[in-house]
């Protein structure tokens, strides 16, 4: 068996395979189905300062090779998953990673406090991509002075590892990604959801009560292996790929694009396995290549 063991900063992974903010709960959910210990990281569903409603429904639609949400990061609040969350899930024995989002600066950073304190949570993911409110609803991930200033803001109240999650509903996704690193990200991940939206034709109507969503699924991963090839030509610091990842050939084409990890998000849903099978195939596939260790053949692609 190869060793499939990577470094994202100081946060030590058995293995590549990461599941993505919203799609995997609070991973406990899963551990009828799965170990859930065999997976390298568990990213819980985006938590934010105060306790959030979501947006009404219906807020998923299927699309082709696809899926839109306009979920809304519903969830109890930061205190909430401090305090009746995390005695839960502290224990399992792998990365537990919480997304953190927020529509203020100071809503981020009072976040990231409350999750520096806990100590089995080993790092964050910032979400970049929720709107401020003080700038109008432009999303902080989509300027490289928003994306400085909500990291560098952040970065001083945290810690321990920080991981910036990038949209990709911008211009040049490699700037975004060099501002993440210069204001004090330990690791990029990308991409986030693509901006979508899906039409009822007999009725005339949008199928989302916010009639925009965010688009993931198999549909989104040709965009999402050239921007992790991008951004990881970029930077200096470990690239998270994710977007479309739906078996373990697509993982692998992550980490020849220059991944050190992946993220599975919507093909959770699909087959509540997939992270394991996803794991063995990486395994499986190394051995085949005969290579002795997953470093090997991260950003391998030979142009």
């Amino acid at each position: 068996m190869a060793d499939l063991s990577v470094n994202i900063g100081e946060l030590q992974m058995k293995n590549p395979v990461m599941t993505a903010s919203g799609t995997f709960g609070y991973g406990e959910e899963f551990a009828d189905f799965i170990d859930i210990t065999r997976i390298g990281g568990i990213i819980v569903k985006g938590t934010t300062l105060h306790s959030r409603e979501g947006n009404p429904y219906p807020r998923m639609a299927e699309t082709p090779a696809g899926m839109l949400n306009a979920v809304g990061l519903q969830n109890k609040g930061a205190n909430y998953f401090a305090e009746q969350i995390y005695p839960r899930i502290k224990d399992i024995q792998t990365n537990m990673i919480v997304n953190v989002s927020g529509s203020a600066i100071e809503d981020y950073v009072k976040t990231a406090e409350i999750m520096n304190e806990l100590d089995k949570i080993p790092a964050i993911e910032l979400n970049i991509s929720c709107p401020n409110v003080k700038q109008g609803g432009m999303a902080f991930g989509v300027t490289t002075e928003g994306v400085a200033e909500v990291v560098n803001a952040v970065r001083s109240a945290y810690k321990k590892t920080l991981i910036v999650k990038l949209s990709p509903n911008v211009t040049n996704i490699a700037e975004m990604a060099r501002a993440a690193e210069a204001n004090g990200a330990d690791s990029i991940s990308l991409i986030n959801t693509l901006l979508g939206m899906a039409i009822d034709a007999e009725r005339r109507k949008p199928i989302l009560s916010t009639v925009t969503g965010g688009l993931s699924g198999a549909a989104v991963k040709p965009i999402a292996l050239r921007m992790v090839w991008q951004v990881a030509n970029a930077v200096k610091i470990p690239v998270i790929g994710l977007g479309g990842i739906m078996n373990w050939k697509d993982a692998v084409e992550f980490l020849l694009a220059g991944a050190s990890a992946i993220q599975i998000g919507t093909a959770n849903f699909i087959d509540p396995a997939v992270t394991i099978k996803v794991v063995d195939g990486i395994n499986d596939y190394l051995d085949r290549q005969g290579c002795k260790s997953v470093s090997e053949i991260i950003g391998a692609l030979e142009l």
